[in-house]
């Protein structure tokens, strides 16, 4: 079983307004409304993956009702602690004219420490019946920035695989933990090593220096691929993986859906160079659809054959 937990789950409203303008009167044509955050969405591309996965976190309020009775109509088994404050609402805005698109984020709810220990005796719960974690997304309010690396600890203890994807400060802080596998963007990777990518050798050099800090295994991704620095029986080793240009409909949470390629291949003991081929189609496949976490295999599978992965030392 692989465990997602996400503290900061969402409902996700997306709205397709062609040629949208600011201080103007814009009309729809599509929308989608989905239980959303990082470990969510995470969920529910392995779930179409065909991995047992189960989704926990806290969830309050309308909002925490909704993303709750919607997990369980979607199939994805969930376990979330309920919370007193009201879950979040994110609102993005996509103009398929010009490929653009407007993200709009609320702030999360306060959460408590009676909360957070209730969640913790949850996470020990379902850690009897899994091997794998993913803590992703960021820390709601009155979350201490270290309860991402006190979580790994305690998992690591159970003998757990963790992966991390989270940005800034909890990030840092759960590299000294030493989590399995971490999965930043390329700006978050940026922000944790300290100093901009300016070409792709610096990406590389990015990948190199997350693994310095603490993680077994790390993955940078962006645009149409990603750079990483994983662990084989003889040291770590470096690869990049590219896939063409190609146009999207939509870009949110196909970082997502690329960290839930790559985990069903890593859970199924695939090689590197098969576990990158398929995070980067699953995070290509989820650029033809709204909604973050939703695609097709068969986009998965056809852009699968079309990566390219170099292995560069």
């Amino acid at each position: 079983m692989i465990v997602t937990v996400t503290l900061n789950a969402a409902l996700d409203r997306t709205v397709s307004v062609p040629n949208f303008q600011l201080q103007g009167r814009n009309r729809a044509t599509e929308s989608l409304a989905l239980p959303g955050g990082k470990g969510v969405n995470v969920a529910r591309a392995l779930r179409l993956l065909g991995e047992p996965v189960i989704a926990t976190g806290t969830a309050g309020g309308r909002a925490g009702t909704y993303i709750i009775e919607e997990l369980t109509s979607e199939g994805i088994l969930n376990d979330f602690v309920r919370i007193a404050d009201e879950s979040r609402t994110s609102t993005a805005v996509i103009d398929p004219t010009g490929e653009m698109q407007t993200e709009i984020n609320e702030i999360g709810p306060s959460v408590s420490m009676g909360e957070l220990a209730t969640l913790r005796e949850k996470i020990e719960y379902l850690s009897k019946s899994a091997e794998l974690f993913v803590l992703a997304g960021s820390l709601p309010r009155d979350v201490p920035v270290d309860f991402y690396a006190e979580l790994i600890s305690d998992l690591r203890a159970k003998r757990m695989l963790t992966v991390v994807d989270v940005a800034g400060p909890p990030m840092r802080s759960a590299l000294s933990s030493n989590p399995d596998l971490v999965s930043p963007n390329t700006r978050e990777a940026e922000d944790v090593v300290g100093s901009e990518f300016g070409d792709a050798d610096d990406v590389v050099a990015g990948a190199r220096t997350l693994v310095e800090m603490g993680a077994a295994n790390a993955l940078i991704h962006g645009g149409d691929g990603c750079v990483a620095c994983l662990k084989g029986e003889d040291g770590h080793h470096l690869y990049r993986a590219e896939l063409p240009a190609r146009s999207t409909a939509s870009t949110i949470g196909s970082g997502d859906s690329f960290l839930a390629g790559y985990l069903a291949a890593w859970h199924r003991d695939a090689s590197h160079e098969e576990a990158l081929s398929r995070a980067v189609g699953a995070g290509a496949a989820n650029t033809k659809l709204l909604g973050a976490g939703r695609l097709d295999v068969a986009d998965l599978d056809a852009f699968s054959r079309m990566v390219r992965v170099e292995r560069l030392d």
